[in-house]
């Protein structure tokens, strides 16, 4: 007797997993403080530790922040993943490489991209930018294409490999295929005391 087999065909995008990147390498020369800026205090916490938990809260499936100059490990959560980039001295877009090489070899197929130094970012709008279906997708706080921003995997490949510039290349490259996410809050970056001043 022949035995039948059900077989489905699913769509590959159900099971697709996304990883919130938080950039967090870079040597924040223009800061003129007594420690790294990503450690500076902003509300009762480090300015980087605002970002990793914004993303954290956002329920992707994993969370990976890219280290670089300075030695954050002491306060990024143990539930997160902390990737060392040896040549964070090469610009941001060697730290969004080593990130998305690891996000495809753990099986994701899309990144959602922020940075370390911007504690006004909510779990709202990490949530509302992973939330797109499109390639690529970016927050939007009424000037433009901003962090944090969404890169499918098939848009990983188009990233620089060196530099200072990581998706925001790839934004003003190709601005027809940006699907921009109204959102609400304080997208400042923290650069310098004086910007730090502002969250006190």
């Amino acid at each position: 007797m022949r035995q039948t087999v059900q077989m489905s065909i699913e769509d590959p995008r159900e099971n697709a997993t996304t990883a919130a990147i938080v950039l967090a390498a870079g040597a924040g020369s223009r800061f003129a403080g007594e420690e790294h800026k990503l450690l500076a205090e902003v509300r009762g916490k480090p300015i980087v530790r605002h970002a990793v938990d914004a993303a954290r809260g956002a329920g992707f499936d994993e969370v990976i922040v890219v280290s670089g100059c300075a030695d954050i490990a002491a306060v990024i959560p143990d539930d997160v993943t902390l990737l060392h980039n040896e040549r964070w001295e090469d610009g941001q877009a060697t730290s969004l490489r080593a990130a998305t090489i690891y996000a495809d070899a753990r099986g994701h197929r899309a990144v959602v991209v922020g940075l370390g130094d911007q504690p006004g970012i909510s779990t709202e709008v990490w949530t509302a930018v992973g939330e797109s279906e499109s390639d690529v997708a970016a927050a939007d706080f009424g000037k433009g294409a901003r962090p944090p921003v969404r890169l499918s995997d098939a848009m990983w490949s188009a990233l620089p490999v060196s530099g200072d510039e990581g998706a925001r290349r790839l934004l003003r490259e190709r601005p027809e295929m940006v699907d921009l996410i109204a959102c609400t809050g304080d997208d400042a970056d923290v650069d310098t005391l004086e910007d730090l001043r502002r969250w006190s």
